[in-house]
């Protein structure tokens, strides 16, 4: 059974909503965004921001759905344009869930705070997971894939990525930096693992 094909209109009226929802959230922080506000943002009726959405958590994982989509169509692109090796997807990859990870903090932290393991059973991580355990497989074929993309993953926890760059001052590059030594060690493992072999 498919889903149902959503309306022009009510597309429309979607895109406008997030979009709104978006920047209210760059200019006046997470603690002012209401479906009201949304609502008078967006130019559309505070009835149809919550008949679509029922409540603000509801809007908040619409926001990290719809940024996590608009990621994957990136990377993709970016996949069939430059059809780059295992090790510069799984670099590409870190580094765009870095970007993706720092840009929705503040979503990211409300939904951790409300259900603090709802992330491992959340759709987008086992998309990630999934994904990851594909390119380590190929860049390492005799690695534990599943056992490093969960350990790679777990430099996206919410809290843990907010202290790092709010505690501790790091920026985005230096975590970036951190993904690559990672991404190197995984494969020199396996190199070193072929030659004794």
């Amino acid at each position: 059974m498919t889903a149902p094909i959503e309306r022009a209109d009510a597309a429309r009226n979607r895109l406008r909503i997030l979009d709104a929802a978006r920047h209210l959230l760059a200019t006046d922080g997470f603690a002012e965004l209401s479906l009201d506000a949304v609502a008078k943002e967006a130019g559309v009726g505070v009835g149809t921001v919550y008949r679509r959405f029922h409540n603000r958590p509801g809007l908040v994982y619409a926001l990290i759905e719809d940024n996590e989509t608009r990621f994957q169509e990136a990377f993709t692109r970016h996949c069939e344009d430059e059809a780059p090796s295992a090790h510069d997807r799984l670099r590409t990859f870190l580094h765009g869930m870095a970007d993706l990870v720092d840009d929705n903090r503040e979503l990211l932290l409300l939904a951790e705070a409300s259900a603090p393991a709802g992330r491992y059973r959340s759709a987008p991580f086992r998309r990630h997971h999934e994904q990851i355990v594909g390119m380590v497989t190929e860049l390492a074929p005799g690695a534990d894939a599943p056992y490093l993309a969960d350990l790679l993953l777990m430099a996206y926890t919410p809290g843990l990525f907010d202290h790092q760059r709010t505690e501790r001052g790091w920026d985005v590059d230096r975590i970036k930096r951190g993904l690559d030594a990672l991404i190197t060690g995984i494969g020199a493992a396996e190199a070193a693992d072929q030659r004794s072999s």
